[in-house]
């Protein structure tokens, strides 16, 4: 009976694919190329206490997303990839009947496919709200989020100017993700919620962005925007609500005032008034492409020299797209009062950011302005920075930096002048900088390297800047609390050396002092970061606190508290002069994983009493998603403040280890395994297991070997994570035994493997790339089925991005181990990046040998193992051109080798639409089924290479190209009969 009802559910889960017929102005597929050839062929201001579960996070290069991670709920960033669950994508219903063997005579035509429904089911998961505390920790907003959006939103025109991609219509970055409502809670007296105020006012269907609290926490700023129709316009507009009642309305009276959000968008300069970039009101239509240019495209460098830049994407080409950028780009700033008060200020230009003085008396006001650049983005274009009087007074000029196209590509190298120009958090009007010594160039040794001066706003005459200290490593920024005392922060990438010094602002007698010195890469080491409190004005600053009738200074140091175990979160009362440490809270080890969030107990001036002081912390485990909780001393009592349903119960019961093994040369690593629920090896056998990881350099042997992480972290899975094909069994409730036997994809796996790359001393880690690659590889693979859960026969692999050239190089180079390869975004010839990628910063010229080696597009004469490539048509990744893709997969097919090209129309770096994910879901969860689960490709080889490779003898080969423009209906081409290179040009990208 088992057996039937198995059978009959395969049958109809082949009849149950499912293509999405989207509006005509879609691409109703996305673009395939299969070669199955015979061997003959072939940005926000944010603040701390802004809290976002990020249950699930497409494109991650890791399997799993860090549920600890806090992310800024202010949803107007751009993004690739949406924290998104459910629907909105146009689906129907159409049969795929073709057997897994024959399956490719089906896919010929493939449109937009979903998924099992199991898989299905999690990614559609309602996505869980955004959390962001008033700045008196009186209230907490639950802003609430939409599902996955549609690929008609990605859709939308967009223009590549300067490294930023910009949505006409809304005057906005593109793809920005929204919320669809804001929900109001009070604290109650004993630490619990009160009902919600629903914020109102506003028409329904209103994507809401930028929620900001004003600082005495009365009002909420946020903007609303609508799909664009007949009588409604896409543009954003501003809105401001009242926290009491809910009850919100526009900031403008008029109808003909919009948000310009390609850069900055609005701030508060009090608690009445805020100042807001706008769209100028005299602005006409948009210039025109003239259809002749008015002469040929030229750059020169007759002066010879040095420029060295990445591959940056997106850039601007002509004087047409500079006119272009100009236009979207140019704001006027408005400053506006919630009585109804508004006044431009200043005259329109390209400002990038706008930062009120703590004492509400000036502005600090950046922009950019030409001569703009063709070969790097906007960053780096010249950049003015001016201080301003509140209400629009010019001041006085910081620094106007020239176009920086020179920047060294060495770590660590940094602009030329000026830099990191912001006020002191702890001084009315006081400005810090930091100017470098080395002229940017990491690779010139001079002492000091960096020097951070201040300077009051409005300087007396002949008054200069003061220095304030003087730094041999690369400057990090300032933790600051008053004239006795700051933290300035410096680090070199090279030596991956950190140090923190103890300075006294306001005193020259003190001499600075060294607080911490060790290794970026130590976790072991880490003594945990000093916590910030709001101060009255807005800022932030060091967090000090005392004990009843005890003298001293103590900072509280907030730790991962990483160990030979795992991550064991702490927090230390710190004395600043002694150096002592009192651990007053840790996480719960043995099953939970807590960590502190935030400060909630900074709403009054002056040192906090360590019996008065309140923290927000979450806890999770395993098999529970994360919760909040308030945590007060001197009891210690902790008040849950949130009951987040579990966002996929059909796994609460999945089984989750940290697993530790050695390399072969000696080399601690780590993964994290996890098996279906109810798996039993002794008495299921071993799994077909999907291996999914990111390699990461190191210096040292031991830094690289040491626990990252926590066993009791909650697994969380994102859109397109690796953890989905726990799920895969679910499908029908038989024993996992009876699954494997008919086919079922009931995977192991193993999330995470550390693939570290060392290069010790003066040695450079990526010229033994592959060796300790492959090393890495098979420690992994070698564990697994000495614990008898994986099959070795049976072992995928698969990464994104850098994941992905980790995969391409493993199928290479360690074919023996793996049944076949996911890579999703990845760069694959070296040679297209010659002046650095990742982590290596010398040029092609300078390592040549290691960019060829490096490449798997080099070795794709030896790649005999099935792979799945996946890219988005719209990559603006540096380095991870779609071309990358497009390219290794003629190399690949010119080899015979059995492979297949997926490009998803109007996806970015990391894949964002409803329709785009399902599809490579689909697609993913086909190539493990045959090429990993079942196995179909092993056929003989005769090939000496292959035999080399493999050491199995066997070969791999199928044998169709399907290739789909991005703008509609495909072409179909069987490679068997006419080349790749004979289909239009248009049908390749």
């Amino acid at each position: 009976m088992n057996v039937d009802r198995m059978f009959l559910h395969k049958v109809y889960h082949r009849l149950s694919l499912l293509s999405l017929s989207p509006p005509h102005s879609l691409p109703f597929k996305p673009l395939h190329f299969t070669s199955v050839l015979s061997p003959a062929h072939l940005r926000t201001r944010r603040s701390p206490y802004d809290v976002v579960r990020s249950i699930r996070t497409s494109a991650a290069p890791m399997a799993t997303s860090r549920l600890r991670n806090l992310v800024p709920v202010n949803a107007g960033a751009s993004e690739d990839a949406s924290d998104g669950g459910a629907t909105n994508g146009s689906v129907s219903s159409t049969a795929a009947a073709a057997s897994l063997d024959g399956e490719e005579d089906a896919t010929l035509g493939v449109r937009y496919r979903l998924p099992p429904q199991e898989i299905k089911d999690i990614v559609d998961a309602p996505p869980l709200p955004a959390l962001s505390f008033s700045p008196r920790r009186d209230k907490i907003l639950f802003l609430k989020r939409r599902a996955l959006p549609p690929l008609a939103e990605l859709a939308r025109p967009e223009e590549k100017l300067a490294g930023v991609r910009i949505d006409g219509k809304c005057n906005t970055r593109t793809r920005m993700s929204f919320y669809t409502g804001i929900g109001i809670h009070q604290f109650l007296p004993d630490g619990t919620l009160g009902p919600e105020i629903e914020v109102r006012g506003f028409p329904d269907g209103a994507k809401i962005n930028f929620v900001t609290w004003s600082p005495d926490g009365r009002h909420l700023a946020f903007t609303i925007r609508f799909d664009e129709g007949e009588s409604t316009t896409s543009k954003l507009k501003v809105w401001v609500a009242q926290v009491e009642t809910g009850i919100a309305k526009p900031l403008f009276k008029s109808e003909e005032i919009f948000l310009n959000a390609v850069f900055d968008n609005f701030v508060w300069v009090n608690d009445s008034s805020l100042l807001v970039c706008t769209i100028p009101q005299s602005r006409g239509d948009p210039p025109k492409k003239p259809l002749v240019p008015f002469g040929p495209k030229i750059q020169s460098n007759e002066q010879k020299s040095i420029i060295q830049v990445r591959t940056f994407q997106d850039l601007l080409k002509d004087e047409y797209d500079e006119d272009l950028f100009d236009y979207y780009a140019t704001t006027q700033l408005v400053l506006a009062s919630l009585d109804g008060a508004v006044k431009e200020i200043g005259p329109p230009a390209v400002y990038t950011s706008m930062d009120p003085s703590p004492d509400q008396k000036y502005l600090l006001i950046s922009s950019i302005h030409r001569p703009y650049s063709f070969i790097v983005p906007c960053g780096r274009f010249p950049k003015k920075v001016d201080v301003w009087t509140a209400d629009g007074k010019f001041v006085r000029e910081i620094c106007d930096l020239p176009l920086a196209e020179d920047i060294p590509i060495a770590f660590s190298s940094v602009r030329k002048g000026k830099r990191s120009i912001n006020w002191r958090a702890d001084k009315p009007s006081t400005l810090y900088w930091v100017e470098t010594q080395d002229e940017g160039d990491a690779k010139v040794d001079v002492s000091p390297r960096d020097i951070v001066y201040t300077q009051s706003a409005e300087p007396l005459e002949g008054e200069g800047p003061t220095v304030l200290h003087k730094l041999d490593l690369r400057y990090g920024g300032i933790s600051w609390s008053d004239d006795s005392l700051a933290l300035v922060y410096e680090s070199w990438y090279k030596t991956r050396r950190t140090r923190t010094w103890v300075i006294s602002p306001g005193s020259n007698d003190v001499s600075p002092r060294i607080l911490f010195d060790r290794s970026s890469e130590d976790v072991y080491s880490d003594p945990g970061s000093p916590m910030l409190r709001r101060t009255p004005a807005g800022t932030y600053v060091l967090a000090k606190v005392k004990k009843e009738n005890e003298e001293g200074t103590y900072l509280l140091l907030n730790g991962n508290g990483a160990t030979p175990e795992g991550d064991i979160p702490f927090l230390d009362l710190f004395d600043i002069n002694t150096g002592n440490k009192e651990r007053i809270w840790k996480s719960d080890k043995e099953k939970y994983y807590e960590t502190v969030v935030a400060l909630m107990s900074d709403e009054e001036e002056g040192d906090l009493l360590i019996d008065h002081l309140k923290v927000l912390t979450s806890k999770e485990s395993k098999t529970e998603n994360t919760q909040y909780s308030i945590l007060s001393w001197p009891e210690k009592k902790a008040v849950q403040i949130t009951n987040f349903p579990h966002p996929y119960p059909q796994l609460a019961s999945l089984q989750k280890e940290l697993v530790k093994y050695q390399r072969k040369d000696g080399v601690q690593l780590t993964a994290t395994l996890y098996l279906p629920p109810g798996y039993d090896p002794a008495r299921d056998g071993p799994l077909p297991c999907l291996f999914w990881s990111y390699p990461g350099e190191f210096k040292s042997k031991d830094a690289a070997g040491q626990v990252r992480g926590s066993p009791n972290e909650f697994a969380g899975i994102g859109p397109t994570s690796a953890l989905l094909w726990l799920a895969r069994r679910h499908a029908l409730p038989l024993p996992i035994v009876l699954l494997l036997c008919f086919g079922h994809s009931v995977f192991a796996i193993l999330s995470g493997p550390t693939i570290p790359i060392i290069g010790e001393g003066d040695k450079e880690a990526n010229d033994s790339y592959v060796e300790q690659l492959v090393a890495s590889a098979e420690a992994a693979v070698e564990e697994v089925v000495r614990r008898g859960v994986a099959h070795p026969d049976k072992i995928a692999v698969g990464g994104h991005s850098y994941g992905a050239f980790m995969t391409a190089n493993l199928l290479a180079h360690a074919p023996h181990l793996f049944s076949c390869g996911i890579a999703r975004s990845g760069a694959y010839n070296r040679t297209l990046t010659p002046f650095g990628f990742q982590n290596e910063d010398r040029t092609l010229w300078e390592a040549t040998s290691t960019y060829v080696e490096m490449s798997p597009f080099m070795s794709a004469n030896k790649i005999k193992k099935p792979i799945l490539l996946i890219h988005g048509e719209e990559d603006n990744n540096s380095g991870t051109l779609t071309m990358q893709s497009d390219r290794f997969f003629n190399a690949l097919k010119g080899h015979g080798a059995l492979s297949r090209l997926v490009i998803l129309p109007f996806e970015s770096h990391g894949y964002a639409a409803r329709e785009s994910i399902m599809h490579v879901l689909w697609e993913s969860d086909r190539w493990l089924q045959k090429y990993c689960v079942s196995n179909t490709s092993n056929v003989n080889a005769d090939s000496d290479a292959s035999k080399e490779n493999l050491g199995t003898g066997s070969t791999y080969s199928e044998s169709k190209s399907v290739a789909a423009s991005g703008g509609g209906s495909p072409e179909v081409s069987n490679s068997e009969h006419e080349g790749f290179d004979s289909l239009p040009r248009s049908s390749l990208w």
